[in-house]
């Protein structure tokens, strides 16, 4: 191998690896723009990316990066004004004493939340509403938290919006905004509730009424008797439902028109953003730290190293890989031991270098097979990321969330559950969405 290329290859895999560990390290604002610009800068300074592919790569990623500041700028002033506090109340209203409906509660909430907010406004925004709803319940915290960023990740699959993976395969896709979720809608289903059942297992201890008793010592406080009596009551803020419904039927109505989901995310996020400036909510500065320029330098910046390592040995490796689960399948409808590979690939991958770069890797891949394929992958890239914490940045930011809290979950205790809960429910997944791909033709 020339000295050039292997100087290339090891500035494209270390670049990578720097924008990996600034991700679990967490350096704010300021060293997740400096990672994305330095890495970007040597790629292209030693030619492991061309300008052209460079700019390719950012022409691809700018739509997402701009849904991404738009939608956490609506979800943000949806927490503002209090929208995941009253919807966790009203939860731990229903659920009463009992520990299990409140699981039950939180699983549908965590899913409306992800699908219609996408899923950082799960992970950062709703699991410490629902964390704070467990403790005035003298519930464990731990079961409604961990069932939160499990479906942060699963029930991501729906809307292409829900997922800045989705979003990135979506110029493969051949469905529009409505068949990507006619296709995905019976697997989310069955992710949920598999998802469910997985955390009602193994959390059974903390979910008895001996462990609501103690839960409710330690934290001194006594078993609520009448939920209707204690149930904190807050005013519902109606224009911020308003807007995010019109939010997804706009979605919805743009997608066949070839309307990118960042405007519509972008008009929505102005609207509330004066709404909630009118009021008081926040001022000019909260808006711009809820879109995280910062990290959506650092998307970018993923973007363009991930363009240099897909033509480098570990991008050949990916490559050898996809071709060896899908070799001899049927590209007009491939099997369901075809699908079980790609995304058992796109779950592996995922989990080395988080799911983001993994989609820019795999996903083009695995496109000549169809919609089909792309959709197994993505439940790998979605669901299949909950496997480790370096499968979803979402993985990480619930992780810096919940530290220093009761449900703060250690690394082995995250990786024993994870272990045992993704590849079922990544299974059962693709299970599903092969036999709805046949039934619909």
């Amino acid at each position: 191998m020339p000295v050039s290329t292997l100087l290339r290859e090891t500035v494209a895999v270390a670049a990578l690896l720097a924008l990996l560990v600034t991700a679990w390290r967490h350096l704010g604002p300021r060293g997740e723009a400096a990672a994305a610009l330095l890495t970007s800068a040597a790629v292209l300074a030693v030619g492991a990316v061309s300008p052209s592919d460079a700019g390719d790569a950012l022409e691809r990623l700018a739509p997402v990066v701009l849904f991404l500041a738009a939608v956490l700028v609506v979800a943000d002033v949806c927490g503002r004004a209090g929208l995941f506090t009253v919807a966790a109340t009203r939860v731990a209203r229903f659920a009463g004493d009992s520990p299990v409906r409140l699981l039950v509660g939180v699983a549908v909430l965590a899913t409306v939340v992800t699908t219609v907010l996408s899923l950082d406004a799960t992970v950062v925004l709703l699991t410490p509403v629902v964390v704070a709803a467990a403790l005035r319940r003298s519930a464990s915290p731990a079961p409604g938290a961990w069932l939160c960023l499990r479906l942060a990740n699963s029930a991501s699959l729906l809307l292409p919006v829900a997922n800045l993976t989705n979003l990135l395969a979506v110029p493969d896709l051949d469905v529009g905004f409505l068949g990507f979720a006619r296709l995905m809608a019976p697997a989310l289903v069955v992710v949920v509730a598999a998802e469910w059942a997985c955390a009602r297992v193994q959390f059974r201890r903390e979910l008895r009424p001996a462990a609501t008793a103690a839960t409710a010592a330690a934290v001194g406080t006594t078993p609520a008797p009448d939920p209707e009596a204690t149930a904190e009551e807050v005013p519902l803020a109606r224009l911020p439902l308003v807007v995010v419904a019109l939010m997804l039927a706009g979605f919805a109505i743009g997608s066949p028109l070839g309307v990118e989901p960042g405007w519509i995310a972008a008009a929505a996020a102005v609207v509330l953003a004066v709404w909630a400036g009118r009021r008081g909510l926040l001022v000019v500065p909260d808006v711009v730290r809820a879109a995280q320029p910062s990290f959506a330098l650092y998307v970018l910046g993923l973007g363009v190293v991930v363009a240099a390592v897909a033509t480098s040995g570990p991008g050949d490796a990916v490559r050898h890989l996809v071709d060896a689960v899908v070799a001899g399948a049927d590209p007009a409808a491939p099997g369901l031991l075809t699908l079980l590979g790609v995304a058992a690939v796109a779950t592996l991958v995922a989990n080395l270098v988080t799911n983001l770069s993994a989609t820019l890797l795999v996903v083009p891949l695995v496109a000549p097979l169809g919609d089909t394929a792309i959709l197994a992958a993505l439940i790998g890239l979605d669901a299949g990321a909950g496997l480790t914490y370096s499968g979803s940045l979402a993985n990480l930011l619930w992780r810096r969330t919940l530290d220093g809290t009761a449900a703060a979950t250690g690394l082995a205790a995250f990786h024993r559950r994870s272990l045992v809960a993704t590849p079922i429910v990544v299974a059962l997944a693709v299970a599903t969405l092969w036999a709805t791909a046949r039934v619909l033709g």
